[in-house]
């Protein structure tokens, strides 16, 4: 079987739960032709990146696919491209705030993910959970992954690509009002499995 190196993060901002980590757990170890390598990701610029593609370089995946939590988004969005920029309104788990820093010094601007994303966007809502197609992954540690990961697997023939994941029904229901939109796990998990299928 082929290889896919699939992450999430722990939780940060100072909450207990991370839905990309609920719904990493809730996967199977292999979807269609992939055995699933399962791995958490800790929320620090810079060593994000560098767990991720230590962990690439041992295990020599196929496809390295991210997943991170976006508070405020409807859809299941897999990402476009990842952009050389670090800049925070809050801390990460280090404690660490960049403001207007680049990622990889001489890097490019962007980086294109290799992956199908329209295509995945629309396995997705084939499997019936909502999805677009999303062309920024924001400035905090998903993007400095997604950016990382890009960089240093572009040309090697491991693709990487990056799908952002709305909060639970319980993690908005502690927001304050108006709540922001959600989706159950079951759902999240639907839909990267629908997505594994595609790639």
């Amino acid at each position: 079987m082929k290889k896919l190196l699939l992450t999430a993060f722990e939780p940060f901002g100072g909450e207990a739960v991370n839905s990309s980590l609920l719904t990493l757990t809730a996967l199977p170890d292999a979807i269609g032709d992939f055995r699933l390598v399962k791995m958490v990701v800790p929320v620090i610029f810079g060593f994000a990146g560098k767990t991720v593609i230590d962990a690439a370089l041992r295990f020599e995946p196929d496809v390295i696919l991210c997943l991170g939590q976006a508070d405020g988004r409807k859809d299941v969005t897999p990402e476009k491209i990842g952009i050389n920029l670090r800049n925070t309104r809050i801390p990460d788990n280090a404690g660490l705030e960049p403001v207007n820093e680049s990622i990889v010094a001489d890097g490019p601007d962007g980086i294109f993910t290799e992956l199908p994303v329209w295509d995945i966007a629309e396995a997705i809502r084939g499997a019936g959970v909502p999805a677009s197609v999303s062309y920024s992954a924001g400035t905090f540690v998903c993007n400095d992954l997604f950016y990382s990961l890009l960089e240093r697997f572009s040309g090697t023939g491991i693709r990487v690509g990056f799908i952002h994941l709305p909060l639970t029904p319980e993690q908005s229901a502690g927001r304050p009002e108006p709540q922001p939109p959600a989706l159950t796990v079951e759902q999240m998990a639907k839909a990267v499995e629908a997505a594994i299928s595609l790639i």
